[in-house]
């Protein structure tokens, strides 16, 4: 049944990916009509989170940005079949590096470091690492979680590695990297996914108790390979900006925790400053804090 399924939704698939822009951004406020006003996906999960993370907004701003981010959310998921078939120009016309950022990579490129990226669930990331590797010299490779469905898991790695990013299954992380440290090369964390709350490391984030994955911290400071936290900036409908900083030149100085912190406090700051493009529709706040953490 998975493969029927798949097989009958693969033209509509490519049939997306060739659609020219006005049409592509047509059909998304046709899906985003559906989602809101008739489906109401998940609705109930954004207005729960919007009310937490932004208590001091009155209802209406709220409102808003739920309204920002739905239609935020359908380009995102039209916009990531467009992979299947979008040329290099059109990559690197939709999706750039800042100057600072592009300096920062070809910075480490340049001694010969390699470097953990960290970012999160913000702007387009699927468009990033197209991004990143035609416009930067280093190998990258992007941790993440195989689907269950096989048929849309080899079509998501096949779409992801397209223009030369590898990917790494998030089980195999750790004995990857090590492997992988013969090249240079930039390694991609998404922070922001939700892990088991008995082994993760908690905070307040957005205003609530949040549990953060360990791993991104841990294998920083084990490798000690410097850690950039990497936005992706919506410029307007279509186009994506890349920034990147340092946070940590020497992960094995830093203190336990102060990794996980630091790439948190950035990631508030910018849905803070950009609340529509983060995916409000991620159950991020389902578990509780345990006892004595």
């Amino acid at each position: 049944m998975q493969a029927i399924g798949f097989y009958l939704a693969l033209p509509f698939l490519y049939l997306i990916s060739i659609l020219p822009q006005w049409m592509l951004y047509g059909l998304s406020d046709f899906i985003c009509f559906l989602l809101f006003h008739v489906v109401g996906y998940r609705k109930k999960v954004v207005q729960q989170n919007l009310r937490n993370a932004f208590p001091d907004k009155t209802d209406a701003e709220r409102d808003l940005i739920m309204r920002d981010f739905y239609h935020y959310l359908c380009d995102l998921f039209l916009e990531t079949f467009k992979t299947l078939t979008m040329s290099k120009s059109f990559a690197l016309r939709h999706c750039t590096f800042n100057d600072q950022a592009l300096k920062l990579f070809d910075h480490y490129f340049q001694a010969k470091k390699s470097v953990i990226i960290v970012m999160g669930h913000f702007g387009n990331w699927e468009w990033s690492g197209n991004a990143f590797s035609l416009q930067c010299r280093q190998q990258l490779y992007v941790i993440y979680h195989p689907l269950v469905n096989p048929y849309y898991n080899k079509l998501i790695v096949d779409m992801r590695m397209r223009f030369g990013t590898k990917l790494i299954p998030m089980h195999d992380t750790f004995k990857e990297m090590v492997r992988n440290r013969g090249e240079i090369n930039s390694t991609a964390f998404i922070a922001d996914q939700t892990p088991s709350p008995e082994k993760a490391y908690w905070t307040t984030f957005l205003h609530q108790d949040t549990p953060v994955f360990w791993g991104t911290e841990a294998i920083a400071r084990k490798l000690n390979y410097p850690v950039v936290y990497a936005s992706v900036y919506k410029v307007k409908r279509g186009y994506y900006s890349i920034a990147a900083e340092t946070l940590f030149e020497e992960p094995k100085d830093t203190k336990e925790g102060e990794i996980s912190e630091t790439h948190t406090r950035k990631l508030e700051r910018d849905i803070q400053q950009h609340p529509s493009i983060w995916l409000w529709s991620h159950r991020r706040w389902k578990h509780q804090r345990p006892s004595g953490i």
